[in-house]
Protein backbone atom coordinates (compact mmCIF):
# COMPACT_ATOMS: atom_id res chain seq x y z
CA UNK A 1 0.00 0.00 0.00
CA UNK A 2 1.27 3.41 -0.09
CA UNK A 3 1.25 5.23 2.87
CA UNK A 4 -0.71 8.63 3.63
CA UNK A 5 1.42 12.07 2.86
CA UNK A 6 1.24 13.01 6.99
CA UNK A 7 0.06 11.27 9.69
CA UNK A 8 -3.25 12.92 11.18
CA UNK A 9 -2.69 16.28 12.79
CA UNK A 10 -5.25 15.68 15.02
CA UNK A 11 -5.86 13.35 18.08
CA UNK A 12 -9.86 12.90 16.38
CA UNK A 13 -9.47 10.96 13.23
CA UNK A 14 -10.53 7.59 11.58
CA UNK A 15 -8.40 5.12 9.70
CA UNK A 16 -10.28 3.46 6.74
CA UNK A 17 -10.13 0.55 4.69
CA UNK A 18 -8.14 -1.49 6.83
CA UNK A 19 -8.24 -5.01 7.93
CA UNK A 20 -9.25 -4.37 11.93
CA UNK A 21 -8.13 -7.26 14.65
CA UNK A 22 -10.26 -6.21 17.01
CA UNK A 23 -9.40 -9.33 19.47
CA UNK A 24 -6.06 -11.43 18.78
CA UNK A 25 -8.71 -14.38 16.61
CA UNK A 26 -10.97 -12.08 15.06
CA UNK A 27 -10.15 -9.54 12.00
CA UNK A 28 -12.80 -8.33 9.29
CA UNK A 29 -12.43 -5.37 7.53
CA UNK A 30 -13.79 -1.75 9.13
CA UNK A 31 -13.03 1.33 10.21
CA UNK A 32 -11.05 2.22 13.18
CA UNK A 33 -12.43 5.91 14.79
CA UNK A 34 -9.72 7.76 17.76
CA UNK A 35 -10.81 10.64 19.80
CA UNK A 36 -7.87 11.67 21.82
CA UNK A 37 -6.78 8.44 24.50
CA UNK A 38 -9.61 6.37 23.11
CA UNK A 39 -11.34 4.52 20.48
CA UNK A 40 -14.66 5.32 19.71
CA UNK A 41 -17.95 4.07 17.80
CA UNK A 42 -19.03 5.41 14.47
CA UNK A 43 -20.20 7.53 12.68
CA UNK A 44 -17.56 9.81 12.06
CA UNK A 45 -17.58 12.87 13.97
CA UNK A 46 -17.54 15.68 11.94
CA UNK A 47 -14.05 16.97 12.95
CA UNK A 48 -12.61 13.78 12.71
CA UNK A 49 -10.08 13.59 10.20
CA UNK A 50 -9.84 11.02 7.88
CA UNK A 51 -7.11 8.36 7.02
CA UNK A 52 -7.34 6.03 4.13
CA UNK A 53 -5.06 2.88 5.07
CA UNK A 54 -6.45 0.37 2.30
CA UNK A 55 -5.34 -3.02 2.53
CA UNK A 56 -3.01 -2.28 5.72
CA UNK A 57 -3.81 -4.71 8.95
CA UNK A 58 -4.61 -2.93 12.31
CA UNK A 59 -3.99 -4.95 15.73
CA UNK A 60 -3.58 -4.91 19.09
CA UNK A 61 -0.53 -4.36 20.70
CA UNK A 62 -0.42 -7.04 23.93
CA UNK A 63 1.65 -9.73 25.73
CA UNK A 64 -0.08 -13.04 26.66
CA UNK A 65 1.86 -12.70 30.02
CA UNK A 66 0.89 -9.05 31.24
CA UNK A 67 -2.78 -10.18 29.79
CA UNK A 68 -2.13 -12.91 32.36
CA UNK A 69 -0.70 -10.60 35.09
CA UNK A 70 -4.57 -8.49 35.15
CA UNK A 71 -7.85 -9.79 36.45
CA UNK A 72 -10.04 -11.29 34.42
CA UNK A 73 -12.28 -8.49 34.37
CA UNK A 74 -9.61 -6.41 33.05
CA UNK A 75 -8.18 -8.63 29.76
CA UNK A 76 -10.86 -7.21 27.36
CA UNK A 77 -8.40 -3.69 27.91
CA UNK A 78 -6.36 -4.40 25.09
CA UNK A 79 -9.18 -5.02 22.34
CA UNK A 80 -9.61 -2.49 19.73
CA UNK A 81 -13.33 -1.70 20.79
CA UNK A 82 -14.97 1.80 21.75
CA UNK A 83 -14.13 2.96 24.96
CA UNK A 84 -10.79 1.15 25.17
CA UNK A 85 -7.32 3.00 25.54
CA UNK A 86 -6.16 3.42 21.62
CA UNK A 87 -3.42 1.54 21.44
CA UNK A 88 -2.22 -0.25 18.25
CA UNK A 89 -0.32 -0.68 14.90
CA UNK A 90 -1.14 -0.43 11.90
CA UNK A 91 1.20 -3.08 9.35
CA UNK A 92 1.48 -2.90 5.53
CA UNK A 93 1.19 -6.79 6.06
CA UNK A 94 -0.89 -9.78 7.87
CA UNK A 95 -0.19 -10.17 11.09
CA UNK A 96 -1.45 -13.75 13.06
CA UNK A 97 -3.14 -14.18 16.30
CA UNK A 98 -0.27 -16.00 17.44
CA UNK A 99 2.26 -13.01 16.55
CA UNK A 100 -0.15 -10.70 18.37
CA UNK A 101 -0.33 -12.55 21.61
CA UNK A 102 3.40 -13.81 21.49
CA UNK A 103 5.82 -11.69 19.65
CA UNK A 104 4.66 -8.75 17.42
CA UNK A 105 8.07 -7.69 15.60
CA UNK A 106 7.84 -5.42 12.63
CA UNK A 107 10.57 -4.34 10.00
CA UNK A 108 10.32 -0.76 9.36
CA UNK A 109 9.25 -1.47 5.67
CA UNK A 110 6.40 -2.80 6.93
CA UNK A 111 5.25 -0.83 10.05
CA UNK A 112 2.54 2.40 8.93
CA UNK A 113 2.25 3.42 12.32
CA UNK A 114 1.71 2.68 16.22
CA UNK A 115 -0.39 4.93 18.87
CA UNK A 116 0.11 4.11 22.61
CA UNK A 117 -2.58 5.58 24.41
CA UNK A 118 -3.39 7.72 21.48
CA UNK A 119 0.16 9.45 20.86
CA UNK A 120 1.74 8.59 17.85
CA UNK A 121 5.22 6.77 18.34
CA UNK A 122 6.03 5.97 14.75
CA UNK A 123 5.17 6.93 11.41
CA UNK A 124 5.86 5.08 7.75
CA UNK A 125 8.52 2.63 10.08
CA UNK A 126 10.44 5.75 11.60
CA UNK A 127 10.25 7.25 15.74
CA UNK A 128 8.49 10.51 16.09
CA UNK A 129 10.80 12.13 18.42
CA UNK A 130 14.32 11.98 19.67
CA UNK A 131 14.80 8.45 21.89
CA UNK A 132 15.45 9.84 25.44
CA UNK A 133 13.09 12.66 25.02
CA UNK A 134 10.76 10.61 27.27
CA UNK A 135 13.13 9.49 30.01
CA UNK A 136 14.38 13.20 30.97
CA UNK A 137 11.26 13.47 32.78
CA UNK A 138 12.62 12.77 36.40
CA UNK A 139 9.35 10.55 37.15
CA UNK A 140 10.08 8.34 33.50
CA UNK A 141 13.25 8.08 34.42
CA UNK A 142 12.57 6.42 37.75
CA UNK A 143 10.14 3.81 36.41
CA UNK A 144 11.71 2.72 33.35
CA UNK A 145 15.58 3.46 33.32
CA UNK A 146 17.73 0.64 34.54
CA UNK A 147 18.35 -2.53 34.27
CA UNK A 148 15.55 -5.39 34.03
CA UNK A 149 15.92 -9.02 34.30
CA UNK A 150 14.28 -12.49 33.26
CA UNK A 151 16.73 -14.73 34.83
CA UNK A 152 14.47 -17.75 33.69
CA UNK A 153 15.56 -16.40 30.62
CA UNK A 154 19.13 -15.80 31.20
CA UNK A 155 17.90 -11.97 30.07
CA UNK A 156 19.01 -8.72 31.49
CA UNK A 157 17.72 -5.59 29.25
CA UNK A 158 19.20 -2.63 30.11
CA UNK A 159 17.25 0.83 29.66
CA UNK A 160 19.89 3.75 29.77
CA UNK A 161 18.88 7.39 30.38
CA UNK A 162 19.81 8.47 26.95
CA UNK A 163 16.74 6.69 25.33
CA UNK A 164 19.18 3.33 24.25
CA UNK A 165 18.95 -0.40 25.63
CA UNK A 166 20.65 -3.15 24.91
CA UNK A 167 20.07 -6.80 26.15
CA UNK A 168 22.57 -9.42 27.84
CA UNK A 169 21.88 -12.81 26.36
CA UNK A 170 22.91 -15.98 27.99
CA UNK A 171 25.85 -13.90 29.69
CA UNK A 172 26.58 -12.67 26.16
CA UNK A 173 26.83 -8.62 26.72
CA UNK A 174 24.87 -6.46 23.41
CA UNK A 175 23.07 -9.19 22.03
CA UNK A 176 20.78 -6.78 20.94
CA UNK A 177 20.85 -3.01 20.98
CA UNK A 178 18.70 -0.12 19.77
CA UNK A 179 16.27 2.96 20.72
CA UNK A 180 13.29 3.14 23.03
CA UNK A 181 10.35 5.14 23.95
CA UNK A 182 7.61 4.96 26.48
CA UNK A 183 4.62 6.33 27.19
CA UNK A 184 1.69 5.55 29.46
CA UNK A 185 2.18 1.96 30.31
CA UNK A 186 4.01 0.97 26.97
CA UNK A 187 7.65 0.86 25.63
CA UNK A 188 8.08 0.84 21.87
CA UNK A 189 11.68 -0.85 20.86
CA UNK A 190 13.57 0.36 17.31
CA UNK A 191 16.48 -2.23 17.57
CA UNK A 192 19.57 -1.77 15.46
CA UNK A 193 19.48 -4.99 13.71
CA UNK A 194 15.90 -3.67 11.57
CA UNK A 195 13.31 -3.96 13.38
CA UNK A 196 10.09 -2.45 15.63
CA UNK A 197 9.03 -4.78 18.89
CA UNK A 198 6.39 -3.69 22.17
CA UNK A 199 6.68 -4.29 25.36
CA UNK A 200 4.06 -3.36 28.72
CA UNK A 201 4.83 -2.62 32.28
CA UNK A 202 2.22 -3.88 34.89
CA UNK A 203 2.73 -3.37 38.62
CA UNK A 204 6.53 -2.86 38.07
CA UNK A 205 6.48 -5.96 35.57
CA UNK A 206 8.14 -5.30 32.56
CA UNK A 207 6.64 -7.47 29.57
CA UNK A 208 8.38 -8.25 26.17
CA UNK A 209 8.08 -10.89 23.67
CA UNK A 210 7.55 -13.44 26.09
CA UNK A 211 10.00 -12.27 28.69
CA UNK A 212 9.22 -11.15 32.38
CA UNK A 213 10.62 -8.80 33.81
CA UNK A 214 12.15 -7.08 36.83
CA UNK A 215 14.61 -4.90 39.04
CA UNK A 216 16.05 -5.71 41.90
Amino acid sequence: MTPPATPPSSSTFVLTGAQVRTRPDTVAPGDLHVVAERLASGPTAPEAEVVGVDGAHVVPLLVDSAVAQLPPDRRGSFDLVPGNTATFAVVRRPVTAMQVRRMLVVSPRDLLAVWVAGRLEAWDGAPTRPAGQDVADPALRQTWVGTWHDPGRSLQQHLRPDGRYSETRGGRADAYTGRYWVHADRITYLDDSGFWAFGQLVDGVLHHAGFVMTRP
